[in-house]
């Protein structure tokens, strides 16, 4: 069984390469899949994606005349897979990873809220240049007397609510369905609560197409503390950048810090050093570092998930090659 995997990176290839415990054929691709390179998979039985790689009709209809029929992607999140071109053209199998190691995407919210918080970028942006002054912008307030909201308590957000609770911080937190232990663990309130009150909020609700597209919009900001700070490692259709950077012009946002961004396969996991990004806005707010911190989509790049990510991706082939089906299919 030949697979062809897309956006390996080299720190990832002994993973791969290791976890590969039903000796499939690998072909490790660096890039993600794009229109030019979808000729790569040529040969190949299963095709596995990540995301921001381009599965959409054309790329589809391309794989389909190359004989492939089967497709995984070792993500959560579907949005770069066009279904409804996968269902008509019959492809056998589309299936995704439901879930992988929650501390990894918790880890860099956390420390991207502290970072901004305790001022810690602005600080090494300044040490950097061997400039040791300490400026009246580094002061700080305790993360221990702050009040932290965060939006979405799944397995991700359960985990940074717990984080803060262990540093001594009042966490509130929303969910439209939380879990038992959510319920048990947590204070839950409204969203208009955590707007009002909260220091910080950090979002991890699951982006839902046509539903909360940009939910952290104007209105939603100009509900919030004066001088608070935004943490979005969730998706990044969940915010819209323009009402973000406005508020960060105005001073209405202390803080910004962006994992992900609408349309980020532009430029995400590219050097783009000296050149201007195809998002005017992402990228006048690249300029307003360090209040504004934006990384590429890394939340899941540690050994746990990448290790989780691969296994189940696996997995499911195995499943559907042995019964004919697959219990993490998307369709």
């Amino acid at each position: 069984m030949k697979i062809v995997s897309y956006g390996v990176r080299p720190v990832e290839e002994d993973f791969f390469n290791d976890l590969n415990t039903f000796s499939y054929e690998l072909t490790m691709v660096k890039e993600l899949l794009t229109d030019d390179n979808v000729n790569l998979c040529k040969g190949a039985d299963v095709v596995m994606l990540r995301g921001n790689c381009k599965a959409h009709r054309k790329n589809l209809m391309a794989m389909k005349e190359m004989g492939i029929d089967k497709i995984l992607t070792r993500s959560v999140g579907y949005d770069h897979i066009d279904l409804e071109a996968v269902k008509e053209l019959g492809f056998k199998l589309c299936a995704r990873v439901p879930s992988y190691s929650p501390t990894a995407i918790s880890e860099l919210a956390v420390s991207l809220a502290l970072g901004l918080s305790r001022k810690t970028f602005a600080m090494i942006s300044t040490s950097s240049h061997k400039d040791y002054i300490a400026y009246d912008d580094y002061f700080a307030k305790e993360v221990r007397l702050s009040t932290i909201g965060v939006l979405g308590v799944g397995r991700i957000g359960l985990c940074t609510a717990k984080a803060f609770l262990g540093m001594g911080s009042n966490v509130l937190a929303y969910d439209p369905y939380p879990s038992d232990e959510a319920k048990n663990t947590l204070q839950l309130v409204s969203v208009e609560q955590i707007q009002k009150e909260a220091d910080i909020i950090l979002i991890h609700s699951p982006y839902i197409k046509g539903s909360n597209d940009k939910m952290i919009d104007k209105k939603f900001i100009a509900l919030m503390k004066d001088g608070a700070i935004l943490v979005n490692t969730a998706r990044g259709e969940l915010v819209d950048t323009e009402a973000v950077l406005e508020a960060i012009e105005s001073g209405k946002l202390s803080g910004v810090a962006l994992d992900v961004v609408t349309g980020e396969s532009a430029y995400f996991f590219k050097d783009n050093t000296g050149q201007k990004l195809p998002d005017p806005i992402v990228d006048k707010l690249v300029s307003y570092y360090p209040r504004v911190i934006i990384t590429p989509h890394l939340g899941s790049f540690t050994d746990e998930a990448l290790t989780n990510m691969i296994e189940i991706s696996y997995q499911n082939l195995e499943e559907f090659l042995k019964t004919g089906m697959c219990e993490n299919t998307i369709i």
